[in-house]
C-alpha cells in the first residue's frame, strides 16, 4: 500500500508518522495496520542529531555549484521539523488512530530544500535510524544524482597522440560482430557446445544427482553460461572452428560449465528465499545473516537467475493471491472528538486544564490573557494547553495543528537566540517544550514573590556548639532529612557555657536581647 499517514497515540504529543505496509482484520473485527516507523529529530539523542547535522553539512560542501539561497533562522528552524529518519522497525497500530495522510520522500539533492516548506504535510529523510543499536546510517536506497556520481570524460586524443592510460584497466573486447563466420556456422557451433555440455553432465556424478533425466541435463546445458563459454572460445581462437572444437573437448574430457543455479544446493536456495522474504533485496544483510560463505557477487548473480525460474513465478502468483485476499483500503471517519487539552471557557474564565491550579488561565474583557507560545497572538477561536501544567502555556488553533503535525513550534525558541516580546521567560528544551529542573520537583521558573529564610540566633549558636552532631555540609545536601533536635538540646545542657571564654567583642552580640522582646 505504501501510504504515509499520521497516527495519534497521545492527545498532547505530536502525531506519529508511519508508512502502511498492509491492513489486517483481527479476530474481533477491528482493523490493524502494519506500519514502518519514522522518527523525528525530537525522538533521537542529541549526539545522533549532531551526527545528522554533520552529514547534512558534508553533503552541502560536496556540491560544486550550490544554488541554495541563504536560509533565514525561521526557515532553518522549520526545516528541522520536516526531517525524518527511516527505520527498519515494524509495528501494528489500530486503524482508528489514523488522523490523515502525509508525504515522505528521500532527500533529493537536485531539489531545493525550500520546496518542502512550500508543501503542506511533506517530509524528507536521508538517514536510517536503528532504535535498537542507537545508530544512524546513510540510506542504501540513495538516488545517485549529482556531480559526485558523474563520469569524468577525458579529452579526445589527437591523431598520432600516444594513449597513456593503463590498458589493463580498460574494457576488453570479447566478440567481434564482423567476424568471418556466418550466422549459420555460429549457430551450429553453439549446438555442438550444448551437446558437449549435456554429455559432460552425464559424466559428472554431482550433476547426475541434481539432473537425473536427460531432459533436465539438456536444459541446464542450454543456459547462458554454456553459450558464453562457447562464444568466448571462438573469439580467443580467432573464429577458427576446428581449433575451438578441440578446446571444447580436451584430452581430459568435455568441459563442464556451471552457473550459480547449479552450484547452489537445495538447502541454500531455501535459505535464500527465506532471507529474501525477510530483507528484500538487501543483499548485504542476506549474506551477513543467512549466507556468509557466499560472496556478494554470487548472491546477486543467483538472484537474477532465480527470477527466471518457475519457482519465482509460483511465488509471485502466490503473493498476488494473498494480496487479493487482504484489505486494500479502509474507511476512517472524520475524528471530531474534543481534545482533552482544549481549554473551555466557562463564565468568562478559562477552565482548569491538565491539573493546573485554579485560575491558571483568565480571559480578560479586552481579549487579554496569556499569548500563544508560538506566534504570540492574543486572539484565537480556540486555545489548547501545552507543556507541563505548572507552566500554564497555551497555543492557538493554528500553532496547535502545527505542533501536532511537525512536532515543534513555528517560531524559534529563545534558546536559539531569538528575543520574544514578553517579559516572562521559561527554559525550554531543544524540542521547544517547557521543561522542569531535573534536580527538583519544583519548576525551574522563579515564583513571583521571593522570600528569605532567616535563621534564629539559637540556630546560629547550635551550629558552633554541636559540630559533632550537626554535619552542616551533609545536612545542606539533604534538606528533607530532619535533624535530631532532642540530641542537640541534650548536648547543649551537658556542654560548658561557651560565653565564659568568648572574646569581649562577641559578648554584646550574643547577650543582646531579641528585638521583638
Amino acid at each position: 500500500m505504501a501510504n504515509y499517514v499520521f497516527f495519534e497515540n497521545s492527545s498532547s504529543n505530536p502525531y506519529l508518522i508511519r508508512r502502511i505496509e498492509e491492513l489486517n482484520k483481527t479476530a474481533s473485527g477491528n482493523v490493524e495496520a502494519k506500519v514502518v516507523c519514522f522518527y523525528r529529530r525530537r525522538d533521537i539523542s542529541h549526539s545522533l542529531i549532531q551526527l545528522a547535522d554533520k552529514h547534512a553539512k558534508e553533503l552541502e560542501e560536496e556540491k560544486e555549484n550550490p544554488t541554495e539561497t541563504e536560509l533565514t533562522d525561521k526557515q532553518k528552524h522549520q526545516l528541522r521539523h520536516r526531517e525524518l529518519f527511516l527505520s527498519r522497525q515494524y509495528e501494528s497500530l489500530p486503524a482508528t488512530h489514523i488522523r490523515g495522510k502525509c508525504s515522505v520522500a528521500l532527500l533529493n539533492e537536485t531539489e531545493s530544500v525550500l520546496s518542502y516548506l512550500d508543501k503542506e504535510d511533506t517530509f524528507f529523510y536521508s538517514l536510517v535510524y536503528d532504535p535498537t543499536q542507537k545508530t544512524l546510517l546513510a540510506d542504501k536506497g540513495e538516488i545517485r544524482v549529482g556531480p559526485r556520481f558523474q563520469a569524468d570524460v577525458p579529452e579526445m586524443l589527437q591523431e598520432g597522440e600516444a594513449d597513456e592510460r593503463d590498458q589493463s584497466k580498460l574494457e576488453e573486447k570479447l566478440w567481434d560482430p564482423e567476424c568471418p563466420l556466418t550466422n549459420k556456422q555460429i549457430d551450429q557451433f553453439l549446438v555442438v557446445a550444448r551437446a558437449v555440455g549435456t554429455f559432460a553432465r552425464a559424466l559428472d556424478c554431482s550433476s547426475s544427482v541434481r539432473q537425473p533425466s536427460l531432459h533436465m541435463s539438456a536444459a541446464a546445458a542450454s543456459r547462458d553460461i554454456t553459450l558464453f563459454h562457447a562464444m568466448d572460445t571462438l573469439h580467443r581462437h580467432n573464429y577458427d572452428l576446428s581449433s575451438a572444437l578441440s578446446v571444447l573437448v580436451p584430452a581430459g574430457g568435455p568441459v563442464l560449465c556451471r552457473d550459480e543455479m547449479e552450484e547452489w544446493s537445495a538447502s541454500e536456495a531455501a535459505m535464500f528465499e527465506e532471507a529474501l522474504e525477510k530483507y528484500g533485496k538487501d543483499f548485504n544483510d542476506i549474506r551477513q545473516d543467512f549466507l556468509p560463505w557466499k560472496s556478494l557477487t554470487s548472491i546477486i548473480e543467483y538472484y537474477y537467475m532465480w527470477k527466471t525460474t518457475d519457482r519465482y513465478v509460483q511465488q509471485k502468483r502466490l503473493k498476488a493471491a494473498e494480496a487479493e485476499s487482504k484489505l486494500k483500503q479502509v474507511y476512517i471517519p472524520t475524528y471530531n472528538k474534543p481534545n482533552p487539552n482544549q481549554i473551555s471557557v466557562t463564565n468568562g474564565k478559562m477552565a482548569t486544564v491538565n491539573g493546573a491550579g485554579p485560575g491558571a488561565f483568565h480571559a480578560a474583557a479586552g481579549g487579554g490573557g496569556r499569548a500563544c507560545e508560538s506566534c504570540y497572538t492574543m486572539q484565537s477561536a480556540q486555545w489548547y494547553s501545552w507543556g507541563p501544567p505548572n507552566m500554564q502555556c497555551r497555543l492557538c488553533v493554528s500553532c496547535w495543528m502545527y505542533w501536532k503535525k511537525y512536532g515543534g513550534l513555528k517560531m524559534p525558541s529563545r534558546a536559539a537566540g531569538i528575543s520574544r516580546p514578553r517579559g516572562h521567560t521559561a527554559r525550554q528544551s531543544n524540542h521547544m517544550v517547557p521543561m522542569r529542573n531535573s534536580g527538583s520537583p519544583k519548576s525551574s521558573m522563579k515564583t513571583k514573590q521571593a522570600f528569605l529564610l532567616q535563621a534564629t540566633r539559637l540556630t546560629k549558636l547550635a551550629r558552633h556548639m554541636c559540630r559533632d552532631i550537626i554535619k552542616l555540609r551533609r545536612a545542606a545536601r539533604r534538606p528533607f532529612v530532619p535533624i535530631n533536635c532532642g540530641a542537640i538540646k541534650a548536648e547543649c545542657k551537658n556542654a560548658p557555657s561557651p560565653f565564659i571564654h568568648a572574646p569581649s567583642s562577641a559578648l554584646p552580640i550574643l547577650m543582646r536581647p531579641h528585638a521583638s522582646a
